[in-house]
């Protein structure tokens, strides 16, 4: 679904170059490698919300750059570490806006559209928080609404920044478990930035390693006696 080409991508200055890598459809790539090598710059460019300074990059065979940002939006869902600003919006309200791309410009949501925000939200175990304000939810209830939110927009692409950030452990393993599913079970390409190598290990299929500017593949085998074992 995601691919580049020679791809550079940064703020004014490369910080990855060169970079030729494909996002395929039914497996979730685990996205690795330490602070400030790039891989939130690396989310961004892929998911169109920053140009790339070389290089393309296409979903669905289209060039993001070419795209309207209703259409990318309906390919490419994204769950970045931005804090949400709106402490006054509930929860429900959240996970409604992932209908966005296909509401119109009235944002009215169909009986439909509300049938897949109340299955993502149950899916994510936020729904009895449908009528409670992001101010008065804990971090990771808020980082739940976020997955949420995602699955709602209902795109093939889904693409996650630390998804697993603020969360406990047993709360880490399951959203990891649910973007496996996500993958193998509703056939999604999913990508997703960690530091939790052992959750990396246990639930990708497919490993991005950011190094020295650059982004190495690696199956399973690859990643366990390579970057897994060495760090």
């Amino acid at each position: 679904m995601i691919a580049t080409d020679k791809l550079s991508a940064g703020y004014g200055s490369p910080i990855l170059e060169n970079v030729t890598i494909s996002l395929g459809n039914g497996s979730l790539t685990c996205l690795v490698g330490v602070n400030g090598s790039g891989k939130s710059t690396l989310i961004r460019t892929l998911a169109g919300l920053q140009k790339p300074l070389l290089g393309v990059v296409c979903c669905n065979g289209e060039r993001t750059d070419q795209m309207t940002r209703q259409r990318l939006s309906q390919l490419v869902s994204v769950v970045l570490t931005d804090p949400v600003h709106d402490s006054l919006m509930t929860v429900g309200e959240l996970v409604a806006s992932g209908r966005m791309p296909y509401t119109g410009f009235l944002g009215k949501l169909s009986d439909g559209d509300k049938d897949i925000v109340d299955a993502a939200m149950e899916r994510l175990g936020v729904a009895e928080l449908a009528d409670c304000r992001l101010s008065h939810i804990s971090d990771g209830q808020r980082q739940r609404a976020l997955i949420a939110r995602a699955i709602a927009q209902q795109t093939p692409v889904v693409m996650l920044d630390e998804p697993t950030a603020f969360l406990d452990f047993k709360s880490r393993a399951e959203v990891m478990q649910l973007l496996q599913n996500l993958a193998h079970t509703d056939g999604k390409a999913v990508l997703c930035s960690t530091h939790e190598l052992d959750l990396a290990e246990r639930y990708g299929d497919v490993f991005w390693v950011v190094d020295g500017g650059g982004v190495v593949t690696m199956d399973k085998d690859g990643f366990v006696s390579g970057f897994f074992k060495k760090c």
